[in-house]
């Protein structure tokens, strides 16, 4: 918490498995819903920061930020106290695989359909929808660079 602020860093996380977009949700105990995957940013680092870390850490993923797909400022009240708190929703790409997925009580991937089904909180499906547009333009972006490298390869 920095005086009074509680700053949280929150990964949209997709990946794209045979051209089709999928979204990483998690659960963090039983009977609670399904979310994007989140955490309190430390007092030393970033909120992108924390965002790698945490996916590193607790999803085992290699990840990359493309963008701030949003972010959300709330007040709390925290020991009787009102604190805002700051959510940073990152567009973040699934790179790969590094290790096992620990840090969540469960984890899945879904379509965005149903992922935004899932999720309960307004601003949380407002951050899916838009990295799925970010992430559907950087899809499309890098096929356009793939095809004009090797297309001046051939050359």
């Amino acid at each position: 918490m920095f005086k009074n602020m509680i700053l949280i860093s929150a990964a949209v996380v997709g990946e794209f498995e045979r051209g089709k977009l999928k979204f990483f949700l998690v659960k963090n105990g039983e009977g609670s819903d399904w979310e994007l995957p989140k955490l309190s940013v430390r007092k030393t680092e970033s909120s992108v920061r924390a965002v790698i870390r945490m996916m590193g850490e607790q999803a085992g993923m290699r990840v990359r930020i493309l963008d701030e797909a949003a972010r959300f400022t709330t007040s709390q009240q925290v020991n009787g106290k009102a604190v805002t708190q700051k959510v940073f929703y990152y567009a973040v790409i699934h790179r790969i695989d590094s290790g096992e997925s620990i840090g969540f009580y469960e984890s899945a991937w879904f379509d965005y359909s149903k992922a935004y089904k899932k999720l309960s909180l307004k601003r949380e499906k407002e951050s899916l929808s838009s990295t799925n547009r970010i992430l559907k333009d950087w899809w499309k972006r890098r096929k356009i660079r793939r095809k004009k490298a090797a297309a001046e390869s051939e050359v």
